[in-house]
């Protein structure tokens, strides 16, 4: 058997029919930038979300300099994430001249861990921009308790997590802005580069839809430095296809999460070894992820049986070459380092079957 990661062409032909059918309306009109189309998603969105504003942009990258150029996040700013996310949480971030400072995870949620924030916050600390990694939010009570209490923004990098809940709020309504991605590999993914911001703030909402068409308060009258950072009319269109039918899919995606968790668990995985949801959160389940020990030849032996695995991410971010600058060293956030070298995600999609589930189990 020959296991698909993603199962996006899977995907596409499901919907095909009403896919092709919003591209040729958009192709018809030819109002390929900012048509009717990005209305009308992010008018869907807001209604998914329940968040107040939902804008759009042109990739989940963009949307977090977007939110950090509405909170006038300046050089020398500091804010304060985790070292265990894809490039991007930091990137961004130092893209702007402000300084990622790292605070380790929790090795349960392999989220931020809210109990080592404090202890980073200086006068310098502008924000907090914590990680739903994996699909899941970190622990948002304790963090907005901590930004309550030092006067600091949060920016929330869900670019996984769309669809997820912290205490039954979904992530899009968490922290001062929150932010997704819709890359074609997400949970809810166009066929191109594009993401979202939401906030329930009326005057950040104003400022990042001027921010993303070059900060112009009106046509070629700019209010601020801003950016282009909208998204294709075309992928909106896309994306508001599959947002129809995203609540089905987020349910599948979990159903397949327990059964994995279920299968696994009886091969001889530990609790520990398999993902950890917390009580007060869901998960979109971006990925499916496990702790292995001798990854290389657990990925090599399921590879030769058909089944692909990834890694989300072999090297923390203060490892990075990129932020040697910052001065951190191997040692500094050793629970990062630990699941780094432990952690590989499994095939994940709402459309994996229970043979294929079955026969992924049993490869290992």
């Amino acid at each position: 058997m020959k296991i698909d990661f993603a199962k996006l062409q899977y995907q596409y032909q499901l919907y095909k029919g009403e896919i092709d059918e919003a591209i040729h309306n958009v192709l018809d009109k030819s109002n390929y930038i900012m048509g009717n189309e990005v209305t009308d998603l992010e008018e869907n969105l807001q209604t998914f979300t329940g968040a107040k504003h939902a804008i759009t942009c042109s990739s989940g990258t963009d949307a977090l300099l977007l939110a950090m150029m509405a909170l006038d996040i300046e050089p020398d700013d500091e804010i304060i994430t985790t070292p265990f996310t894809f490039i991007a949480t930091a990137e961004t971030i130092a893209f702007l001249k402000a300084k990622p400072v790292f605070v380790d995870i929790d090795e349960k949620t392999y989220n931020l861990d809210p109990t080592k924030i404090e202890a980073k916050i200086t006068e310098k600390t502008k924000a907090i921009m914590p990680v739903s990694l994996y699909g899941q939010p970190a622990n948002m009570e304790a963090i907005q308790a901590i930004a309550d209490k030092h006067n600091l923004n949060v920016i929330v990098d869900g670019a996984q997590s769309f669809g997820s809940t912290f205490n039954n709020k979904t992530d899009s309504n968490l922290g001062d802005i929150s932010t997704t991605s819709f890359f074609p590999a997400k949970p809810l993914g166009c066929f191109g580069d594009g993401g979202a911001v939401f906030t329930n703030d009326d005057k950040l909402a104003e400022k990042m839809k001027s921010l993303r068409v070059h900060g112009q308060s009106k046509r070629y009258h700019h209010q601020y430095i801003g950016m282009g950072g909208r998204m294709d009319t075309i992928q909106c269109a896309i994306v508001d296809v599959k947002l129809k039918y995203y609540a089905k899919d987020l349910a599948l995606r979990q159903e397949v999460a327990f059964k994995y968790d279920k299968l696994l668990g009886n091969g001889g995985f530990s609790p520990e070894q398999l993902p950890f949801i917390d009580k007060q959160a869901t998960s979109a389940f971006a990925q499916y992820s496990i702790r292995v020990q001798n990854r290389d030849t657990v990925q090599a032996k399921l590879k030769e049986q058909g089944v692909p695995t990834a890694v989300h991410y072999p090297m923390p971010l203060h490892l990075q070459e990129c932020f040697e600058y910052l001065g951190y060293k191997k040692g500094d956030f050793p629970i990062a380092e630990m699941i780094s070298d432990e952690i590989m995600s499994l095939p994940m999609n709402p459309y994996l079957s229970d043979d294929e589930i079955s026969y992924i189990c049993n490869a290992f």
